[in-house]
């Protein structure tokens, strides 16, 4: 509303002609303007253009409560968050009012009396979006007091009222809420006679405060959050509420990696120079994604628990800062991050899995590698089909792949995590027949690039059992695999 800041009375509200509404006719009302103009609400959230967000749009114009399920890391709280975008620039309230009282339609004694005894004089106050959006954690803690209200005997002390006079009673977050969003996230966390206290108000509108039965037709859009895996874990929405919820939409994870990345890249938190000195090529942002992929589809991690987008957006900030060390190490003045960094990031990863018995039996680091090995596995056969039966091609290219792999019958290769850029190429360039085949393979790409695809080949290698791999505390070392096979055994005896 323009020049809202010059209307400071009931009666200015008049004159200036203010249509009241409820809250959910304004976010109704506002997403069809913005449909209509073809104006993006949720233009940060992706992977649910076609599936989420029109559910959501869908549960708006019907003027619905919603609950989002679905498992961590799924943009729950954040599509609850942009909602806000929906709301007005600017609303009035009865000034002083502890529960957002419409001028033209109060619903607290408070507003009532205060309307009828100033009449067009009431002064009037101004709420911005910001502070119309309300959000609780339900934890076992909560109580309904905090949500709902009780009897403040200070106030009634104070104010010298009896405790029959609704006047004394302290209003809980949901009241105070009125004419607002309201968010409860891990709804089944709430316990169940604290869920039974929102029947009425989603319901009827209606609050109950110790011996008071109020009628108070609040006008609150709720927005509930919740975890299928809480619901046999910590609790559940009992059904009642669970059926006067209207709107129950499912999330659910990216379905592809170019999804997956631009979620970590618009949620990656980079400082300025890291944003500028390190070159990520997109070989590693796929191979980082695919980590998450495999992740949610191992046998090792909990699938009920889900695989959160933070462990992508968490383990992409920590390869950052390994090429970033390495860059001040050597001196240097850019980066390039490489295959060998991606072992940084298991730190990031051990958070944010839940594991089964048996991962648990291999252990958080152990499962970290094997997601690790996995994800360049599956990766390597999009840039070097060939690996899948290179015993059996007769190609040129196979050739190649086959002086590579002899060459690691008789040398073995370290490449130590701190190499400066010239040493890591003078230790690829060791390795007869890498250079030429990277070069016929991917001679269009950059001398960083090439050397990113060379080592990213070594890996591959040892991932298809043509040569070894071992992890040592500052280096990779690559050798012969039936050399460190025989030298394994030996160490077993």
């Amino acid at each position: 509303m323009k020049n809202y800041q010059k209307i400071k009375t009931f009666g200015d509200l008049k004159k200036a002609n203010y249509q009241s509404k409820s809250i959910k006719d304004e976010l109704r009302d506002n997403l069809i303007a913005k449909i209509q103009t073809g104006e993006t609400v949720f233009e940060e959230i992706y992977g649910y253009e076609d599936s989420v967000i029109p559910s959501i749009e869908r549960a708006i114009l019907s003027r619905h409560s919603i609950n989002l399920l679905g498992l961590r890391g799924q943009a729950k709280t954040k599509i609850a968050r942009i909602l806000v975008r929906l709301l007005d620039d600017v609303i009035p309230i009865i000034e002083g009012s502890e529960v957002n009282d419409d001028p033209f339609l109060p619903v607290s004694k408070y507003g009532k009396e205060k309307i009828a005894t100033e009449g067009d004089k009431t002064p009037i106050s101004w709420v911005q979006p910001e502070q119309r959006y309300i959000e609780k954690l339900a934890t076992p803690d909560v109580s309904i007091a905090d949500l709902i209200g009780d009897v403040d005997p200070i106030k009634a002390a104070n104010m010298k009222l009896s405790y029959a006079d609704e006047r004394v009673i302290h209003f809980g977050l949901i009241p105070r809420s009125n004419r607002c969003i309201f968010v409860i996230n891990e709804l089944p966390d709430l316990q169940a006679r604290i869920q039974v206290a929102l029947f009425n108000i989603l319901q009827e509108g209606d609050i109950q405060i110790r011996g008071f039965q109020l009628r108070f037709p609040l006008d609150i859009q709720f927005l509930f959050t919740a975890n299928p895996e809480d619901y046999t874990n910590r609790g559940s929405i009992i059904s009642p509420l669970k059926d006067r919820i209207q709107s129950q939409i499912m999330t659910h994870y990216p379905l592809d990696i170019e999804t997956s990345k631009k979620i970590t890249q618009s949620q990656a938190k980079l400082h300025k120079d890291q944003d500028a000195k390190i070159d990520v090529p997109e070989l590693v942002k796929d191979l980082l994604e695919q980590i998450t992929v495999e992740a949610r589809r191992s046998n090792y991690v909990d699938e009920k628990s889900g695989v959160s987008a933070r462990l992508s957006i968490s383990a992409f900030e920590t390869l950052l800062s390994s090429a970033e060390r390495r860059m001040l190490i050597n001196n240097e003045q850019t980066a390039v991050v490489r295959v060998s960094d991606l072992i940084s990031v298991i730190p990031a990863i051990i958070g944010k899995i839940e594991m089964v018995y048996e991962g648990e039996q291999e252990g958080a680091v152990g499962v970290s590698f094997a997601l690790i090995r996995e994800a360049i596995r599956n990766q390597a056969i999009n840039f070097f089909p060939e690996l899948k039966d290179l015993k059996k091609s007769t190609t040129s290219e196979a050739e190649l792949f086959r002086s590579v792999v002899q060459w690691f019958s008789t040398n073995s290769l370290d490449l130590l995590n701190d190499l400066s850029t010239n040493e890591y190429k003078k230790r690829l360039n060791l390795v007869d027949g890498l250079t030429p085949l990277i070069k016929k393979k991917y001679g269009h790409l950059s001398l960083k690039g090439q050397l990113l695809m060379m080592e990213y080949l070594l890996h591959a290698l040892a991932e298809y059992s043509y040569i070894s791999k071992t992890h040592l505390d500052s280096s990779i070392e690559f050798g012969d695999l039936l050399s460190s096979y025989i030298n394994t055994n030996e160490e077993s005896y």
